[in-house]
């Protein structure tokens, strides 16, 4: 979508590209990303090569703090980019919001984890799952972490990965949710654990913990990400770092869909031109059922698209001028992008419906993008129903029963 991309978080420093700069270069992927996206698929993985092709023109650094030689941008930057390499291929797409979000989160944790990761290697990538399924005993020092994670997208190009547990002995307190941080030596990727019918290039494989221990300062708070208030922000204290991480996160594995409608809309362009039926006769293209599908997606995928880029001005304007963002805004920000998957699948579905048998074929264009779009809704973040009643009650003044908002 066109349209201004953001407001600028500060002055442009020596050896950062414009923000103009990487999103041309994301669009520029697509054609490549589209020959590479039935091998992508076929493969469980996106290619090594799309990776470090992705980490040499700068994307992974968009959200990295500028003192480990991030760029420190706008996240509309971020999510401009994301967008584009899902056109092209919408695991690809997928997996660049989920690491490409991370150096966010890390920014957060204390400066010695940042250290640890980037240190050496600024262009270290770090994937996740935050199913809060593992094991936690607390030591002195830090924790002893233990169990096996699902879905962990881009899992095997990474050298660490963050990984959600609750930590119960907190001295009578409420338990205590945590995302741990890991390195590659700590964790095993168990590969052929992603067998499903779309995104099935994200290689989002199981992790396996044997008790390993983890500091205390590789470890995050949710009640801190919630209260925007994190350690990481001692040493990285540009506005950017103020939002809450969730509003970042949630849209992290949303915002792919944006480019796998735009896929699907060109795909059932293409189809129409030349599609006429052996039944009927008619041709697609004067199909006005199908003109009108066609037009309500792109109308549609358009507003959710200018809703977003809306919703994250505002929340930078909150993080500049240091002031708290009002909790209904929150909820109501989290319900859209919970929404957003949801809505993109359902407009794809009624151009679908009407490209009769052409649409089928596993080498129509249209197919990739429709299964994806259908997996995508199954992540958690990606239900609304989670957020429906935090909307209305944080309007009536009530605090919000989830909080990762």
């Amino acid at each position: 979508m066109t349209g201004a991309i953001a407001r600028p978080t500060g002055e442009a420093d020596a050896g950062v590209p414009s923000a103009e700069s990487l999103i041309a270069k994301a669009k520029a992927m697509i054609p490549v990303l589209r020959e590479r996206a039935r091998a992508c698929a076929l493969g469980n993985d996106v290619p090594k090569e799309t990776v470090a092709e992705m980490k040499e023109a700068g994307f992974f650094r968009i959200l990295q703090p500028k003192r480990y030689g991030g760029y420190e941008m706008h996240p509309n930057v971020f999510f401009d980019v994301q967008k584009a390499l899902a056109e092209g291929c919408m695991s690809t797409g997928w997996i660049y919001g989920v690491l490409g979000c991370h150096p966010y989160e890390l920014a957060l944790f204390h400066d010695e984890a940042q250290k640890e990761v980037w240190g050496e290697d600024p262009d270290m990538l770090v994937s996740s799952t935050y199913q809060p399924v593992g094991k936690v005993e607390k030591v002195e020092g830090g924790f002893y972490l233990s169990g096996r994670w699902g879905f962990s997208s881009g899992s095997t190009h990474c050298g660490w990965v963050l990984l959600g547990a609750i930590n119960f002995d907190t001295d009578g307190g409420p338990p205590d949710m945590r995302t741990f941080l890991l390195p590659r030596s700590d964790y095993q990727v168990i590969e052929g654990t992603w067998d499903v019918f779309g995104l099935q290039g994200t290689g989002s494989f199981d992790i396996l913990v044997e008790r390993v221990f983890v500091p205390e300062h590789r470890t995050h708070r949710a009640a801190d990400g919630f209260a925007c208030n994190n350690p990481g922000q001692e040493a990285n204290t540009g506005p950017l770092y103020r939002m809450p991480w969730a509003q970042l996160f949630t849209r992290s594995v949303s915002s792919a869909a944006f480019g796998g409608a735009r896929n699907a809309i060109n795909a059932a362009i293409e189809i129409m031109q030349s599609r006429i039926s052996t039944n009927t006769g008619k041709a697609s293209k004067a199909d006005p059922n199908l003109h009108a599908a066609i037009a309500r997606a792109i109308a549609e995928t358009s507003e959710m698209d200018l809703t977003h880029r809306a919703t994250f001005n505002e929340l930078m304007d909150y993080a500049e001028r240091n002031e708290p963002i009002p909790m209904e805004r929150r909820a109501l920000f989290a319900y859209q992008s919970a929404s957003v998957v949801r809505r993109l699948a359902d407009l794809v579905d009624d151009m679908v419906k009407l490209l009769g048998g052409r649409a089928v074929y596993m080498s129509s264009p249209i197919l990739q993008p429709w299964l994806d779009l259908h997996a995508a809704r199954a992540h958690v973040a990606n239900d609304p129903a989670n957020r429906t009643g935090d909307v209305v009650g944080t309007m009536l003044g009530e605090p919000p029963a989830f909080t990762f908002i």
